[in-house]
């Protein structure tokens, strides 16, 4: 981590709201909102969910580990692209403690396990996050910010800063709206 008091100065934090993909509506969540902020080569996320939260899927508490597929259910989701590049990293975090994050060198393609490895908590209804993310720390990053929400009845709802047309996909990078910049641009 680095020392907010020696290191880079922090970007200004900004909240997004996200918003519910069409076709998949949620019956549990009303909204959900994000805080993002970045120190250097960290990317700070805070993630709070609002609506009726017992009738959501949470997964259960279990000790920090990369996970794949944690997508399948309730997870807080964040796509950090390089400005002016193609590749970009994908953030998965579980509110049951356990993560991913995969480099990609284009929409889909390429995929290998990244190097970031996030610190998080959650405390319902606020999953918050820091990742390292050192290869793209030069860059602007523009975010795709992202969220599937499992209810308690198996349906799920996804949601994003913005929706392409059709299904869902978060790895479209029309939808890597938010913006923060590099340091020495901030």
């Amino acid at each position: 981590m680095i020392d907010v008091a020696t290191g880079p100065r922090p970007s200004p934090g900004m909240r997004e709201r996200l918003v519910p993909h069409p076709a998949f509506p949620s019956l549990a969540v009303t909204a959900i909102g994000v805080e993002i902020a970045r120190n250097g080569a960290i990317l700070s996320l805070r993630y709070t969910v609002d609506g009726a939260l017992d009738r959501v899927l949470w997964p259960e508490p279990r000790p920090p580990a990369r996970t794949d597929e944690l997508w399948m259910h309730t997870c807080f989701e964040a796509f950090v692209q390089p400005a002016g590049q193609v590749g970009y990293v994908e953030i998965n975090l579980s509110p049951s403690g356990r993560w991913a994050s995969y480099q990609f060198t284009g929409h889909r393609a390429g995929m290998r396990n990244a190097a970031a490895v996030p610190h998080l908590s959650w405390q319902s209804p606020t999953l918050a996050a820091d990742v390292e993310l050192n290869d793209i720390a030069d860059a602007d990053w523009l975010l795709g910010l992202t969220v599937v929400i499992e209810a308690t009845d198996g349906t799920k709802s996804y949601w994003a800063l913005q929706h392409p047309d059709g299904p869902p996909d978060f790895h479209n990078a029309n939808c890597f709206l938010a913006h923060l910049a590099a340091p020495d641009r901030a």
